[in-house]
Formats: structure tokens, sequence, C-alpha cells
């Protein structure tokens, strides 16, 4: 009852902030290691992590349909009381994150080099590239467990308890990356080494809170098996947030081949370093448009469309100063930035102009991502899943074709800032539309 009552900016942070901190430790995670890796192991080593990212997008992409449609399907069955079909749910979402953690390391491990090649690896950067994959394929499984269980919890009514598990596994992980990769003097690998054991260790947690048969929701060990009934509605929610993070992997790929014909592997890692500073700014955007879209959602349920269009400005303005900041930071402290990634000389005068470029719009970058998000909010999957692909599919890759060819590596550089520009455009228009169609519904 609270969604339609409390005041909507008090609720915006009651909702909003664990998913951001929750958000933060998760991009913190992924930075903490580029830095162990650029400061322990060289240039080239960050260059080779950049070209593994379309691998962690194509990973995440599995784990995605799985963890995300697992845990719609789990809250609405929770919300019905039908206890019986949770646990069913919660016993597939384990079988199927143990079988395709399998295939698709298997399948990666054996195809490595060939696929790193694929993904953009040059000579120099594939044996970093391939140690590094080689553990995180080889612990692919764990990783599905962890992302997926951590999903079902935040569903079953424990978001805080979730956001502690990620805050825990990103303080192993830093303690551990130091000591396998200075201390043991395992390079890359210990970086890989940390990030898996890191997981196992908070999924041993999770482990020990689903075991607990005091619980509504817990494990059963004779509902862990594969009904296809149960299989088929977790697939047909997941498939949204699988087919844009599928879609994102190809455009990493894209983007990596392009960078190491025009730029070599030193641009390939510039991209990789200003990637990094980017996805914390954006992650802390998405705790907000996480804290949202419940309030959004249940407003316009409610036909309470002040509210809803409230909690959206606030949200607007939010997002709108978070990516400000990431702003100001690429455009007036960029060196700084890099040298926390790496000494490397001509890296650092690399990362600079691609992080400038890369956020060159981030001013108006926040607000189309509530947007975007905002549309899933209320129902709206074909508007949002059009608007999350724009900026990908239709607008980067056939600029990244166009531009390069015309100004070598600055057209990669410019094309991304112009396809921020107009997938906001779109998403600003979008907007309006709906917004009209709301007044003239006499909504």
């Amino acid at each position: 009852m609270e969604l339609g009552t409390k005041p909507v900016g008090k609720l915006l942070m009651q909702y909003a902030l664990p998913a951001i901190v929750a958000m933060v430790a998760s991009s913190l995670y992924n930075m903490v290691d580029s830095i162990f890796i650029g400061q322990g192991v060289g240039a080239l080593a960050i260059s080779g992590l950049a070209i593994t990212f379309p691998f962690m997008n194509l990973s995440a992409a599995f784990g995605a349909a799985i963890g995300v449609g697992s845990s719609a399907f789990l809250s609405v069955k929770l919300g019905q009381r039908d206890y019986e079909i949770a646990n069913r749910i919660l016993g597939n979402c384990v079988m199927l994150n143990v079988i395709i953690g399998i295939v698709f390391g298997g399948i990666g491990l054996l195809f490595l080099d060939p696929i790193l090649r694929f993904f953009g690896a040059s000579d120099a950067t594939l044996p970093y590239a391939h140690e590094y994959m080689v553990i995180i394929l080889l612990g692919n499984t764990i990783t599905h467990l962890y992302l997926g269980l951590n999903a079902v919890l935040r569903s079953a009514g424990k978001p805080r308890t979730a956001m502690y598990i990620t805050i825990f596994t990103v303080i192993i992980n830093a303690i551990l990356d130091p000591l396998f990769i200075y201390t043991l003097n395992l390079g890359i690998r210990g970086a890989a080494y940390a990030t898996i054991l890191s997981q196992m260790i908070a999924l041993a947690w999770q482990w020990r809170l689903f075991g607990d048969k005091k619980e509504f929701l817990h494990f059963d060990y004779a509902k862990f098996r594969v009904e296809m009934p149960i299989v088929r509605n977790i697939i047909s929610i997941g498939i949204s947030p699988f087919s844009m993070n599928a879609c994102a992997c190809l455009v990493v790929i894209f983007i990596n081949n392009s960078l190491m014909q025009y730029g070599g592997d030193m641009a390939v890692g510039a991209y990789g370093i200003s990637n990094r500073l980017c996805f914390v700014f954006v992650m802390v955007t998405m705790g907000v448009c996480q804290g949202m879209q419940p309030i959004a959602g249940y407003n316009f349920g409610a036909q309470n469309y002040n509210r809803m269009f409230e909690v959206l400005k606030l949200a607007v303005i939010t997002g709108t100063a978070i990516c400000a900041v990431g702003f100001f930071i690429a455009m007036f402290l960029p060196e700084q930035c890099a040298r926390m990634f790496t000494t490397d000389q001509e890296l650092i005068e690399k990362s600079v102009v691609a992080m400038r470029y890369n956020m060159a719009l981030f001013l108006i970058i926040g607000a189309q991502m509530v947007i975007t998000n905002f549309f899933q909010s209320i129902g709206k999957a074909k508007v949002s899943v059009f608007l999350s692909l724009s900026r990908q599919m239709l607008i980067l890759v056939p600029l990244i074709a166009i531009l390069p060819p015309l100004m070598g590596l600055g057209g990669i550089w410019l094309a991304l800032p112009v396809s921020d520009g107009l997938a906001a455009i779109m998403a600003y228009v979008m907007l309006w539309i709906y917004v009209k169609r709301f007044k003239s519904y006499g909504k």
C-alpha cells in the first residue's frame, strides 16, 4: 500500500538505495580486477582483458535469461502463496544454471583460441585473454549459480541479503587479487582465481540460506530436476534480458575488431579502461531505475498517473545528476583515472581520448536510461527493448561501419557520442508521444 501513499521521494530513496549499493559493488568488482591486472601485469594484459568482455556479456546473457526469468516467475508464485511451485522453480533455476554453466564453459574451452581471435585478440593479447578465460570458464557453473541465486534472493523478499552478499564478494575479490597476482606471482590468472574463489565463498553462503527448511523458499533436493512447463515460463520471461545482453556482446565484438584494425592493441585497452569508468555511473543509474520501477508500475496499475510521473521526474533528475558527475570526471580528470589502471604512457594517452568521447554526452544519457526503464516498468516491454537496442544495433553498429573508413580511429570514437545523442532523442520523443497519449485518454 505504501507504493500508492508514501511520499514519492522517500519511496524512491527506500527502494533505490539497496539497488544502488549492489550495483556499485558489482561495478567495483570488475574495476578492481582491471586495476590490479593493469598495475600488476601490464598494459597488454588490460587489452587482453578487454578482449574477454564479449565472453562475459554472453555468459551474462544466459545468466540473465535464467536469473531474471526465474526470479520474476518466482515473485508471482510467492505472491499467490503457491510455495510448492515456488520451490520447484528454485530447483529448476539451480538445474538450468548447472546445465548452462557446464555447456557454455565446455564449448568455450573447446574453441577458446578461435573465439578469442574472433573477438579481436592479436598475437600479443591472445596469451593474456587465454590464461584469464581458462580459469573463468572452468568456474563458469559457480558464477551462474551465484548470480542466479542472488536474483532469487531479491525476489524472495531478501534484497538486503543479496546486497550484502554482493558487497562481501567484492571485498573478498579485492583481498585475493593482490595476494594471487603479486604474492603468488600468478599474473592475470591470479585475478581469475580470485574472481571464482570469491564467488565460490558467496555461493556457500547462499547455499546455507536456502538450506534452511524453516523458510517458505528452500532447497528440496527432490525438486532438483528440469520440468519443461516451468522452463518455458522462465525462458519466456528471460528472453528479453538475454536478447539485450547478447546484442551487447555482438556490439563489443564489432567495436574490438574495428579498434584492432584502426588503432591496435592499445586502442582496445583504452576502450576497456573507458568502459570500466563509464560502467560505474551506468550501474548507479541502473540502481535508480530499479528503485523507480515498482513505484511507477504500481501507480500505473492503480491509474495514479500524477504519482507515476512524479517518480519518473525524480528518477530523471537523479539519473542526470549521477551521469553529470561521470561527465565532469571524464572531461577534467581522465588522466588521473587512467593512471589507476596502468603506468604505460601510450595507453594512458589513448584512454584519455576514449573516456572523453565515450562520456561526451553523459549529461543526457541518465535521462535516456531512466525513460527506457520507465517503459519496462509500466508494461511497455517492446518499447523498452526497442530503446535499449536502438543505440547498439540500429545506430552504433552502422556508424562504426561507415565512419572509420573515412576518419580512421577517430571515426570509432566519434560514433560513441553520436549514437548516445540519437538514442537519447528517440527516448525523449517516445516519452513525449506516450505523455500526450495519457492526456488524450483523460489519464
